[in-house]
């Protein structure tokens, strides 16, 4: 923080959400959900508020999955075009990723389609393409499909906007965790900005970084800064 800006290092991250939801009874669904509605403000304000936009959502299956899961629904409600790509199998979903799956899958509209993503499914048609496939606990390198899926988005030079930090961007350092990391036009992040930002390796992989509040009270941002240093 030698800037005057704070980050946070994964370890961090985890123990706010943790110091957030135990100690100042913040439900994580109600975290979940400011953070999902912030970062769909700013997926607006990149389609120009249009509302016939189409957006495609890659959506993982952990918490950063379940934050695309709700994104989705608030830009369905502004009138977009809204195709969510599941890179998981949806029975796979826990606690509040699973609610936002069941919500989503409730809605029964031709404007919200719900499908798997794969190598071939990023949609040429997308004015914006959000990146939710892995947050702030990733520490390996991504393989498989997932792998294959974001080597596709980066060929697509689409307009992609990361959700918390790029799927593979190591959170403390700012480098690629292995061959496969989005590379974001812009990055919407929540609480504070990441350990890895401070790197400007990190920049061409974020984009500009815009930092949402969902709701953590400031004072437990301070208190896991004291408790446990990077």
């Amino acid at each position: 923080m030698t800037d005057g800006i704070t980050r946070l290092t994964r370890a961090q991250v985890r123990e706010v959400d943790r110091r957030a939801i135990e100690h100042y009874h913040i439900p994580g669904i109600v975290l979940m959900e400011n953070a999902a509605l912030h970062a769909a403000d700013v997926a607006w304000d990149i389609v120009d508020r249009t509302p016939a936009a189409v957006v495609q959502i890659l959506c993982g299956g952990g918490n950063n999955g379940g934050d695309g899961l709700a994104i989705a629904r608030h830009l369905h409600n502004r009138g977009c075009n809204v195709k969510v790509s599941l890179a998981t199998d949806p029975a796979r979903y826990r606690g509040d990723a699973l609610i936002n799956y069941q919500i989503v899958s409730a809605i029964d509209h031709h404007n919200l389609e719900i499908g798997p993503a794969g190598p071939d499914s990023i949609d040429a048609r997308a004015a914006l393409i959000v990146d939710a496939l892995f947050g702030t606990g990733l520490s390996k390198p991504i393989a498989g499909l997932t792998r294959d899926l974001i080597g596709s988005l980066n060929a697509a030079h689409a307009t992609v906007l990361a959700i918390d930090l790029p799927s593979g961007l190591d959170c403390d350092t700012g480098q690629p965790l292995g061959d496969a990391c989005v590379r974001a036009t812009r990055t919407v992040t929540f609480v504070a900005e990441k350990a890895g930002f401070a790197n400007p390796a990190s920049r061409p992989y974020t984009g500009p970084i815009t930092i949402a509040d969902i709701g953590c009270p400031r004072q437990i941002i301070d208190e896991v800064l004291r408790d446990l240093p990077a």
